[in-house]
């Protein structure tokens, strides 16, 4: 069982969004001025930008390595466990078990198909709870990468037991801080009244600003990031060693990089 290649056209693709990502999270750094800061203006146009892209992520990946409807069923099957799942602890100190969900199917299934199923399964979360805003594209963007890194993490072939749990524990460890520090960004720049250390001052030096987001991060968000943190580092240790062996079962027998071949009867 291999993880599914990622070929040119889903590398380009990859990068051309996750470029477009980054813009988005960080422009208002650059601004000089405070109007239109808020990022309830460019959400709209980010998840318009969003969607096709992830379109092409998904042609590419098909174009690249033979993709077929076994596939789409499997992304369709995860992002609906992934969304059911995030109801579960969403609003309670930040526990969050669909994370430990997405770091392992990112680590089975690759890269490319990780950043799909995880901006997928955010896209479908919202619907289902409610929680469609002007942070859903940023969510879905977070959430693709968390289960991309994971995908590109080494030694997809050798790497089994007790190190690999590991290593995909401090990974996710690691993506849970970091979905809930790049979430922050896209908030704080047009939240008003935090106060003077930890406020964003427009037209500020970049630094400046990101030493405040620092005290930010710790001031508001520490308290929902380590918790999330922890629980998926709990789930990945106690449950993820059957969740690996059914994920690989089941691509295995999917047989999602096998190739098409026709016999004389």
């Amino acid at each position: 069982m291999r993880a599914v290649r990622l070929g040119p056209r889903s590398v380009t693709a990859l990068a051309l969004v996750s470029a477009i990502g980054v813009v988005a999270f960080g422009w208002p750094l650059l601004t000089h001025t405070a109007s239109g800061l808020a990022h309830s203006k460019d959400a709209p146009w980010l998840f318009a930008a969003l969607l096709p892209l992830l379109v092409a992520v998904v042609v590419a990946t098909i174009a690249d390595s033979g993709l077929d409807a076994k596939a789409v069923a499997m992304l369709g099957v995860l992002a609906a466990v992934g969304a059911a799942l995030r109801p579960l602890g969403a609003g309670t100190a930040g526990l969050e078990p669909m994370f430990f969900l997405m770091v392992l199917s990112g680590r089975v299934l690759g890269p490319g198909f990780g950043f799909v199923l995880g901006s997928v399964t955010m896209f479908a979360s919202a619907l289902l709870t409610g929680g469609v805003g002007p942070w859903m594209p940023f969510q879905m963007l977070s959430m693709g990468w968390v289960a991309l890194g994971a995908g590109l993490l080494p030694g997809p072939d050798r790497l089994r037991g007790r190190a690999e749990l590991w290593m995909l524990a401090a990974y996710g460890a690691l993506a849970s801080v970091f979905y809930g520090t790049v979430m922050n960004l896209q908030g704080w720049t047009y939240i008003p009244g935090l106060g003077s250390g930890i406020s964003f001052v427009p037209g500020d030096p970049v630094h400046e600003n990101l030493v405040r987001f620092l005290a930010y991060c710790l001031a508001t968000s520490l308290g929902w990031d380590l918790p999330r943190a922890a629980l998926t580092v709990v789930l990945t240790l106690t449950l993820g060693g059957t969740l690996l062996k059914a994920l690989r079962r089941a691509t295995r027998r999917a047989a999602f990089d096998a190739p098409v071949s026709f016999t004389a009867v």
